[in-house]
């Protein structure tokens, strides 16, 4: 079978990374997860006290950003690959509405950006790869063989974030969902740099009321006659 390179973009809380992992796991191609590698700067950006009352300091993370060292990490125990800053897991520290709350502001950095996107672009060169974040089929691999686009209503994104938090352990209100998800849209779709958009041959997928398993099987399908084609 011919190896290709899978982008799939969207907006936040669509379910990408899981059927990114899933797809991935299933055609036995590398996963990326981009948005992982925002939120491990945002971390970064937090623990160095660089985000006070939601201003950055972006002199100071942009004279740090040389510390950062992200990569990714299989974990035998969960099957699945974990995150690392610095050599320190923070899987699960990523994913706090904290980190949510700034993460699209860190995105928006042109500098972070170029500094991610540059090694997104060297995971890549051996294609067998599944990557998903805002900004994968247009910036990071516009020549990927197959894009995919995901989206889902503002209110259905949020009862999904929500049950994943509080079965986390997080004590959130759906209402600081939802404001959340609506201002992650605005700043990503508005940004100066690699803004949120559709690449023009990107397959749209609406998942508002498809099951992980209805998406994973029409993704596959058109896995299988994109391969076909080349």
């Amino acid at each position: 079978m011919k190896d290709i390179i899978i982008a799939i973009d969207g907006f936040s809380s669509t379910g990408k990374s899981t059927i990114a992992k899933k797809l991935a796991n299933k055609l036995e191609y590398v996963y990326i997860d981009t948005g992982a590698m925002y939120r491990g700067i945002t971390l970064f950006a937090m623990d160095k006290g660089l985000i006070v009352d939601s201003e950055i300091d972006k002199v100071a993370l942009l004279e740090k950003l040389p510390e950062i060292f992200i990569y990714f990490k299989h974990n035998s125990s969960t099957g699945v690959a974990h995150i690392y800053l610095n050599d320190v897991d923070v899987s699960k520290k990523i994913r706090s509405l904290e980190v949510s709350n700034y993460v699209s502001l860190i995105a928006a950095i042109p500098e972070v950006r170029k500094k991610l996107v540059e090694q997104q672009q060297v995971f890549g060169k051996e294609k067998a790869l599944v990557m998903d974040g805002r900004d994968i089929g247009t910036v990071v691999f516009p020549n990927a063989e197959l894009k995919i686009f995901m989206t889902a209503s503002a209110n259905v994104r949020a009862v999904r974030r929500y049950k994943e938090l509080i079965e986390g352990g997080d004590s959130v209100s759906y209402e600081e969902v939802l404001e959340n998800i609506e201002k992650r849209d605005l700043i990503d779709t508005t940004r100066a740099d690699s803004p949120l958009i559709k690449a023009e041959d990107a397959v749209v997928i609406d998942n508002s009321e498809l099951t992980i398993e209805e998406q994973l099987d029409y993704i596959l399908e058109l896995v299988k006659n994109k391969i076909e084609e080349k």
